[in-house]
């Protein structure tokens, strides 16, 4: 006897997003907040963007890295939430297999460049601290550009194989992701092969390149931090510690989600989806929500000038 319910497919035309899987009743509650982070993050990047642009006195490394840091986390929340407020909103569920895949690059490319950019900005601060003297001849214009040139083109290439292998794999039985948007892992779980390649080239990402970023930026804060106890009065050690504090924040609120979701989806199976997907939603929208207000209302200079053009406006 044939089984009509069973759907046979090798690359099918659309998938089926869940959104939050046992929380549909709660989807128009769950958006409010996802909308509110949203706002913020496309509101707070888009004036450090235009506020950097504007001031001369800001075109050095750091805020070119902030800029970069800023389009990251514009293009990240963006790559998902349209998508995912269709579905909250208007039950909209159904993707291209396309688009799913474009989606899927856009989230992880950028996530990997957002990586790099923090390596960078690390980098960044452990010259301007640890060695001021040499700072504009290490961090030149051209050197900051060739920077910026790796971490785009590493992203880039380094999630190229997850949309490769993903397009080859047969899927079948199913076209529906329990997601709100298409998230690796949980595309790769309804293909109907052995995924074990797509599996093994995730966790080299993780362990051997995020993992390494993550070396580097410890290594850059730790001579950072014994740079600042050597400070000769206490106000230069507590202002300059109070920053570095602030940047480990968003840094930690980037990487440990990010991390955690994507171990829990290779090792973790007694996880409730929704949790699952919570947490893949939490890694692509808090960070975007806080880099600006870290980043750029706890820089003085940024933020100097944010007041200067509000009280420009009152008068």
């Amino acid at each position: 006897m044939s089984d009509s319910n069973k759907t046979d497919f090798t690359n099918p035309s659309t998938f089926i997003l869940l959104g939050t899987p046992g929380l549909e009743a709660a989807h128009i509650w769950i958006s409010i907040p996802f909308c509110t982070m949203y706002i913020i993050a496309i509101l707070g990047n888009f004036t450090v963007l235009i506020i950097v642009k504007r001031e001369l006195s800001l075109h050095g490394p750091m805020y070119y890295f902030l800029c970069m840091l800023a389009v990251t986390d514009l293009v990240l929340p963006t790559s998902i939430l349209p998508k995912t407020l269709s579905i909250f909103w208007f039950n909209s569920r159904e993707i291209n297999f396309s688009a799913c895949l474009t989606q899927m690059y856009f989230i992880h490319c950028f996530f990997m460049m957002e990586s790099g950019i923090f390596v960078a900005m690390a980098f960044d601060r452990y010259v301007a601290i640890c060695n001021p003297l040499r700072h504009s001849s290490i961090l030149t214009n051209p050197v900051v550009a060739k920077i910026g040139l790796t971490v785009v083109l590493r992203g880039g290439m380094l999630i190229l194989p997850y949309i490769l292998l993903a397009r080859r794999w047969p899927y079948c039985r199913t076209n529906v992701i329990s997601h709100t948007h298409c998230e690796h892992m949980a595309v790769v779980k309804l293909a109907c092969a052995d995924t074990h390649v797509s599996n093994y080239y995730g966790l080299f990402v993780v362990f051997c390149v995020l993992a390494l970023d993550v070396f580097f930026i410890t290594v850059s804060y730790t001579q950072i931090l014994r740079a600042i106890f050597r400070l000769p009065t206490k106000d230069a050690r507590l202002k300059t510690f109070g920053t570095c504090v602030s940047h480990l924040c968003a840094i930690s609120a980037f990487y440990i989600p990010g991390l955690f979701s994507s171990l829990m989806y290779r090792f973790v199976q007694n996880v409730a989806l929704n949790f699952h997907v919570l947490t893949a939603n939490v890694y692509l929208l808090v960070p975007p929500t806080l880099n600006p207000i870290i980043y750029g209302v706890r820089t003085k200079q940024i933020r100097d000038r944010l007041l200067r053009l509000f009280s420009h406006k009152e008068t």
